[in-house]
């Protein structure tokens, strides 16, 4: 999978913007460039959504058996939703929002961030925290221009990785290679047990008053490429944002 959102339409953390990313002799590929190659590596069931010039989406099923977790899309309401992963109570948490038994993932992550979006009394980081499995997901929500995106708390698995373009593009994907095509040393692995929303910005939901703070990351080349973001233990959050008809998604760089 890959998400590619313009330059204007989210704010990334600087710290993943490495200074040596373009001091390379060879010139990082536009995202237009990444997208063509994503979409020529899957012919057969590959595609690409766009959203005007704000964003991106390209997606493609598992191709084998052999793929080591599950891979989902889903639209509804233009509210677009790529899954990666499963969740170990999905049946519990689908009876919880009032779901069908046979929808997958994608759908309930859609379901549940609409009901946080339009009504929702609780913060995000408390239904993230009732997630049990390991997963990463992206949203692209068209109608408000809003992008959310989060990943389990499971360790053991890099799902996701992030990084920026040379035009400042932001770029999410599962394939670190097309990630570093665009990004060079610009990028780093999705934090685990964390979640960014395009108004909010990075913040753990497994510790939501902690503060995050960027950690160079040193390749094997002894050059920084990007950052790892980890808990501030030191550094608390002044207040965690509440969703619903006080103060929905849309709204929720401002302070609850």
């Amino acid at each position: 999978m890959l998400a590619i959102f313009k330059n204007g339409l989210v704010n990334p953390p600087k710290e993943l913007n490495s200074p040596f990313s373009f001091n390379a002799c060879e010139r990082p590929k536009g995202t237009e460039e990444t997208l063509k190659d994503f979409l020529a590596s899957h012919p057969i069931n590959g595609f690409s959504i766009g959203f005007l010039d704000k964003a991106l989406l390209a997606y493609a099923p598992p191709q084998s058996a052999l793929v080591p977790h599950q891979r989902l899309f889903c639209g509804v309401n233009d509210i677009y939703c790529i899954f990666l992963g499963s969740l170990n109570n999905l049946s519990n948490l689908n009876k919880q929002y009032g779901l069908s038994k046979g929808g997958n993932e994608a759908m309930f992550v859609i379901e549940a961030y609409r009901t946080l979006r339009d009504r929702g009394p609780i913060p995000a980081h408390k239904v993230l925290q009732d997630l049990e499995g390991s997963f990463g997901f992206v949203i692209y929500d068209h109608k408000t221009g809003t992008v959310f995106a989060a990943i389990g708390a499971e360790k053991a698995l890099n799902l996701l990785f992030w990084g920026i373009a040379d035009d400042g593009s932001l770029m999410i994907s599962d394939n670190v290679d097309l990630i570093k095509a665009s990004c060079k040393k610009s990028f780093a692995p999705f934090p685990a047990g964390c979640m960014y929303h395009s108004e909010r910005g990075l913040m753990s939901y497994e510790h939501p008053m902690n503060k995050m703070k960027a950690m160079p990351r040193i390749d094997s080349e002894g050059v920084m490429c990007g950052a790892n973001f980890t808990i501030d233990t030191f550094s608390k959050v002044n207040s965690i944002p509440r969703v619903g008809s006080e103060a929905n998604w849309a709204t929720w760089g401002q302070q609850a």
